[in-house]
């Protein structure tokens, strides 16, 4: 399994229209072959600031996603929320029993 961890801080007055674009983007992860898990969660100590956490099959199944047309809309029109780089982060894991 790839476990991802994308940080994102966003503009105070961007959030709403990162929201609606990043529940587009979630929906269409989540259908995709090869997902586990592709959740956000939103940082109660530091305003404007998000967890993307993905969990992947396998490496194909990352690859897949991240040239994908949701994934790369996405992307496009990020620059224009984000306060700062993403911050991404990843792992290879297992599930333990």
């Amino acid at each position: 399994m790839i476990i991802i961890h994308a940080g994102m801080t966003i503009h105070p007055e961007k959030e709403i229209v990162f929201l609606e674009e990043i529940k587009a983007l979630m929906k269409a992860s989540q259908a995709e072959e090869g997902n586990v898990s592709y959740k956000l969660f939103k940082d109660t100590a530091k305003e404007n600031t998000f967890l993307m956490v993905e969990v992947w099959k396998d490496d194909a199944a990352v690859q897949s996603h991240n040239a994908s047309t949701h994934f790369q809309a996405f992307v496009a029109k990020a620059k224009e929320f984000l306060a700062a780089p993403l911050d991404v982060v990843a792992f290879q894991g297992q599930q333990l029993s």
